[in-house]
Order: C-alpha cells, then structure tokens, then sequence
C-alpha cells in the first residue's frame, strides 16, 4: 500500500470522527431547559381622596371630611382628587356642590374652592350676610380655627367705677354661639400661606356667616369692647343664635369680690318723716 493511500484514508477517518462527534452534539435529546423569564410587574397604584362619612351639599370641607383609598392606576374615576399634600392643603375649606357619599371620591367639579368666583355667595345661606372680624394670635385660637369650624363669639368689656381697682367691673359675655367660620383670611383660606410669608402665618381676619340681625350686633360689639372666639366641638353643634351667657370678674375671682364688697360697704336706707336717705358705712 502506498504512502498516499496510507494518508487518505487517515483524512477520511477523522473526518468521519468529527462528524460524528458534531452530530452527536447537534442532537441530543431534548432535555429541562432554563427559560429566562421577563420579571413580574406590580401594577402601578395611586391613591385618591374619598368622603370618610356622608357630606352633604354646602359643607365646608375639613380633613375629618376625606380619606384615602389606594387602587391601581389604571382604575381611578376620571376627576378625582389624587392624594398629595398640595391636595389636601387646597380641600380645606372648599365648598362641596352635590352630596357625596361615604367612600365615593372627592372630584374637581364637584368642589368650589376659597378664592374663586362665586365662592362666598355660594357658602351663604339665603338671607345671611358674611361678617369679618379682626383676631390676634390669642383671639384667633393660635391661627387654629379653619373655614367649617364653629365658634361662639365672645365680648369682653371693662367698665370703670368710683373706688379704685377693686371696684372696677370686667365681663365677658358669649354674644353670638355655634356660628359657622366660612374664612379665614383670603390668602389663607384654602390652608396655603401668603406668598413671601413663612408657613406660620397667624389670621388677622375670621369671616363667619350671620343674620342681619346679627351682624348689626357684632358691629356693636367691636365698638364695646374686645372680641374673641372659642371653638365649638364637632359633636355640640345646637342651633346658632343669640343664646347668652356672662361672667364678672367677682364671679371669676372670689378675692376681687370680697374686695369689692368692702369697697362698696354696707348700706342702710334712713327714713325721716317723708326724707329718704341712704347712709353707707364702711
């Protein structure tokens, strides 16, 4: 056999070895394969505002008035309110137009908020009038009374009398109760500061809504003496009116009203014939 033979067919044995061996690899038996699997996405979702009890058309929204509810993204109600701060701070003291349900969703058309036209019309009662009335940080409850709340109206006075310190006369007398707040300030109505204020901004104003009647009162008032309020509970909301309650300083403090009684001394009416008289003795 020749050397040419010899090589032949050395080539022709390795050839057949490779393609067995590319054979056996391009068909192996199907076996568990690892599959790469696209990772699993939560649905995105987003949380909006809904009534947390029955807010009936007229109320001045207050954050005990909403709650949220969170659901996919892809299901919120067209027009509702999205949960954020910004949000929130702007529902206070909006005016709710039809009645919404509890757990149905606060929407845009369905609010009218502070500053936009039409809005304190829209608060009053027929025939009531809005009456504004300067506070300080003292007689405006540290700046914590908010549009909704209710306030009794209170009028401190002091009267001078003959005698000194210890007979001066000092009352304060609730001349209106249980009258709904409809603003505070202007800027500040939605819960928002004043522009190029800090966020601590104290009320110079709180506006409440009134009768006529009432409102000549409160304008009296102002004139007699100091005026504060004091929030009224949730819970003790009787009918607003005129329902009156004093104080004196004798009834307040029991050293001032026996200082005044030792002050005024004790008198006794002197009849002389048909002379009357009255003689204090101190």
């Amino acid at each position: 056999m020749s050397l040419r033979l010899v090589v032949i067919g050395l080539l022709l044995t390795t050839a057949v070895a490779f393609g067995l061996i590319a054979y056996q690899i391009t068909h192996r038996p199907n076996g568990p394969r690892l599959v790469a699997q696209a990772p699993v996405t939560e649905p995105l979702t987003i949380s909006y505002l809904v009534a947390a009890r029955a807010v009936p058309p007229g109320t001045l929204v207050r954050p005990e008035d909403f709650t949220q509810k969170t659901i996919p993204s892809a299901a919120v109600p067209p027009g509702a309110v999205v949960d954020t701060p910004e949000a929130r701070a702007q529902l206070r003291g909006a005016l709710i137009r039809r009645y919404v349900e509890p757990g149905m969703p606060l929407l845009q058309a369905d609010m009218l908020r502070p500053r936009e036209r039409g809005f304190l019309a829209a608060v009053l009662a027929p025939g009531m009038r809005a009456v504004s009335i300067g506070v300080d940080p003292v007689s405006g409850v540290a700046g914590l009374i908010w549009p909704g709340d209710r306030v009794d109206v209170i009028l401190t006075q002091e009267f001078g009398q003959p005698g000194g310190r210890a007979a001066r006369l000092v009352t304060s007398e609730a001349v209106l109760t249980n009258m709904q707040v409809i603003a505070v300030d202007q800027d500040i109505a939605q819960g928002t500061p004043v522009a190029g204020t800090s966020a601590g901004h104290l009320a110079g104003t709180i506006t409440i809504q009134a009768t006529a009647d009432q409102a000549e009162k409160v304008a009296v008032a102002m004139q007699l003496g100091h005026l504060s309020f004091a929030v009224r509970s949730g819970d003790d909301l009787p009918p607003g009116g005129d329902v009156r309650t004093s104080m004196t300083g004798t009834d307040v403090s029991p050293e001032l009203a026996r200082a005044s009684a030792a002050a005024a001394g004790t008198r006794v009416q002197v009849i002389e014939g048909g002379a009357r008289a009255e003689v204090t003795f101190r």
